[in-house]
């Protein structure tokens, strides 16, 4: 399918169309949006190759805005010093863990009380929902400790990033960056019948992903196919735009932009974005929509991407590489069986739909999802079919509509506001199962199952359109292309009452005399040294995945439950890929006292951190003494900054000194402290492996003087903690 196309070659903006770029001097970067939008928001000077940024609000979900604010209070927090949502979105089966995710909602509302916060109770909205309905607005930026923070198609730069850069915002301090390229998304065309956000934003992903063609980039999205997209359908593709590693997205806005803020009741948050004659692009990503086609991502990546048509040409071949692959990555403990997903008669029969999340919970996916099935039945087989809104107000235009009767009537099951599904706390399926998801990851064991406990199943995405013709077709994989359905194109009427009448806001109004409500779960961090002038690392897990996922790092699901006590969540880390690590972990914090110097548990992946912006990734390591991470490349810019923000020192190596790392192995690091705290990028190591022992090279690049700080200090707490000292 050549529907997307990328050219690594700069390009220019001339008479408002793209063309090659005579040379980097033709054109400035400083001309596209997404930079026109960076210097607006700089605090202090400006720099030619780094942003100091600002955010005008920020947003947390309830599996991370404990932390923060816990964080934040032990360094000086007094009132929140922008607007800051606390969204009950994840940790809303209250069920589980007995009264520690309500005791957490609890704490989030008497925190917004007292700091001056925005709270939304659970199941009112998806996190980034709210964000869309409620803070984003023309040339805005906000920063989220979700790694789907992307408002770009509402002309707001959304940015994902682990607690500790929102900590350091709600006291007053900088988001610092690279000054990132930026990739011209040129947009032609227009959908054909059938085709939705997910199919071509699977496509973008499976072109741009294996490659890191985009990672750590801006993706800014211009064209004339743009104003033939409805902007529920702009939101689809831009969420996952986070599933390219890309840093950021940003869209030109128009009178569907404009009418989206009229809709929603802010018509002055709405201005004319787009791009200037002679913005210069470090590179170019065409789609031609008129060439899209269903697609569905395969576990366990979405960037595992293929047609529907390809698939169904030929499922024996596809799914054997595919389940070939998924049990490398499991390392023996399971099996996944794909294939017996293919019936008798050929055809792939799938076992579980769900529509649903911050990209597939828009009103016009579950209103198209619902044209396709209205009169028809999903069956009483083992096919099931879920559907959750992304936010009160989208259910409530829903049920006004009709669309929710006409959905119960076929057998589907509309469930609350809730992100559950995408990342393992709601609708797992049972074992060696395929789910077919509107959602945004299929991760290995996001989806719920344990392996260690024998269970494996697996997520395969795919556009609601296509889900809902597999479930008219009783389950059996099929693309809503290949099905003939009249789509009645229907307006979401935005009702903000029900927000008015039941979330909280107190920005510009804190209350600093009332209490904090901390429930038992709920406990500080534990003290965390500074880091020693000589360190050394026992290597206690060895990962050769090509990728290593943040989900890896730190389970999804029930262990979310425990986010708000960091020892309790640190036995989690590693259970599902390394579950031997926590032990390991805690002998060697007994070895201690033997060792000059510090000694700690280091952590080695080939390329670490992909995914989730989840801060608990590198907190735990900490927790269980962890000093560093050494890999041939980091994954995302925000696992990177969760790793410098707990004091993980951020190692790389080069793959040309052919090192094997084994577990128990020791390196032993002279002179880290004064190196990292003067600047120094390379670092001469010692590896000792068994009776053996060799001089090695680390790297540490790219630094900046408060990350260095940081680690020597031995995480951000004790930072701040020392900047009060001084103050």
């Amino acid at each position: 399918m050549d529907a997307i196309r990328y050219k690594s070659d700069p390009v220019v903006i001339r008479n408002g169309v793209p063309v090659p770029a005579s040379g980097n001097a033709e054109g400035s970067r400083e001309k596209t949006i997404a930079y026109r939008i960076l210097r607006a928001h700089e605090a202090g000077e400006q720099s030619a190759d780094k942003f100091h940024i600002r955010f005008d609000a920020l947003v947390s979900h309830d599996i991370t805005y404990v932390g923060i604010i816990q964080t934040a209070r032990a360094s000086g927090l007094k009132e929140f010093p922008m607007p800051y949502a606390l969204t009950n979105c994840h940790n809303s089966l209250c069920a589980v863990g007995g009264t520690i995710n309500e005791d957490d909602h609890v704490f989030g509302l008497s925190a917004a009380r007292k700091y001056g916060g925005i709270y939304v109770p659970a199941n009112q909205a998806v996190i980034h929902q709210y964000a869309r309905e409620a803070l984003a607005g023309c040339g805005r930026m906000i920063l989220g400790s979700d790694s789907h923070t992307r408002y770009g198609c509402y002309g707001c730069m959304g940015v994902g990033e682990g607690g500790g850069e929102l900590a350091k915002q709600l006291l007053n301090n900088t988001w610092d960056s690279d000054a990132p390229e930026v990739v011209l998304v040129w947009v032609e065309g227009e959908v054909p019948h059938g085709i939705g956000p997910h199919d071509i934003a699977i496509a973008l992903v499976g072109e741009t992903f294996p490659g890191g063609l985009v990672k750590n980039k801006v993706l800014e999205f211009a064209g004339p196919g743009i104003g033939r997209m409805p902007i529920d359908f702009r939101i689809g593709i831009d969420v996952m735009t986070t599933e390219t590693s890309c840093l950021s997205s940003i869209w030109e806005t128009d009178d569907e932009v404009r009418r989206y803020y009229e809709n929603v009741g802010r018509p002055e948050d709405y201005s004319r974005l787009s791009i200037e004659e002679g913005a210069l692009y470090d590179s170019v990503i065409t789609i031609d929509l008129g060439k899209m086609e269903s697609m569905i991502a395969l576990p366990f990546h979405p960037s595992k991407a293929f047609t529907i048509h390809e698939l169904q040409a030929d499922p024996k071949g596809i799914l054997s590489k595919i389940q070939e692959e998924c049990n490398e990555a499991l390392e023996g403990g399971v099996k996944m069986d794909l294939l017996r997903t293919i019936g008798e008669d050929g055809k792939i029969h799938v076992d579980q739909g769900v529509i649903g999340g911050c990209a597939g919970g828009m009103f016009d996916n579950i209103a198209e999802a619902e044209d396709i099935l209205k009169g028809k039945s999903i069956g009483n087989g083992f096919f099931d079919l879920s559907v959750y809104p992304s936010s009160a107000p989208v259910n409530l235009a829903l049920v006004q509509d009709g669309i929710t009767a006409e959905l119960l009537k076929s057998g589907a099951v509309l469930k609350p506001c809730f992100c559950g599904p995408c990342f393992g706390a709601g609708d797992t399926p049972a074992n060696n199962s395929l789910s077919i998801r509107h959602t945004t990851r299929n991760f290995a064991n996001r989806e719920g199952s344990k392996p260690g406990q024998g269970q494996i199943a697996s997520v395969a995405l795919m556009d609601a359109r296509s889900i809902a013709a597999t479930a008219a077709n009783g389950g059996i994989l099929t693309a809503a292309t290949d099905i003939e359905y009249q789509t009645s194109r229907r307006e979401y009427v935005y009702d903000g009452s029900i927000y008015e009448k039941r979330c909280y806001y107190g920005f510009g109004d804190p209350h600093p005399e009332e209490e904090l409500r901390l429930g038992p779960n709920i406990t500080d961090w534990p003290v965390m040294p500074e880091l020693t002038e000589d360190i050394t690392l026992e290597m206690t897990a060895v990962i050769q995945d090509e990728v290593t996922t943040t989900d890896e790092l730190i389970p999804s699901g029930e262990t979310s439950s425990y986010r708000s006590n960091p020892v309790a969540l640190s036995e989690f880390a590693l259970s599902r890929r390394v579950p031997e690590y926590v032990g390991r972990c805690k002998a060697v914090k007994e070895k201690q006292a033997e060792t000059e110097g510090l000694l700690g548990s280091c952590i080695f992946a080939r390329k670490p951190g992909d995914g989730s912006a989840r801060e608990q990734a590198a907190s735990c390591q900490k927790v269980l003494g962890g000093l560093a991470n050494i890999c041939y490349e980091y994954a995302t810019k925000r696992y990177r900054s969760n790793c410098i923000n707990w004091g993980i020192i951020p190692f790389t190596i080069d793959r040309e000194q052919e090192v094997e790392f084994a577990v128990g192995d020791r390196v032993f690091i002279p002179g880290v402290r004064s190196g990292i705290l003067t600047g120094k990028e390379e670092f001469d190591a010692f590896l000792r492996s068994g009776d053996a022992e060799r001089k090695i090279k680390l790297y540490c690049r790219g630094l900046t003087p408060e990350e260095r700080k940081i680690l020597a200090d031995g995480c951000l707490i004790n930072y701040y903690a020392e900047n009060l000292k001084e103050a």
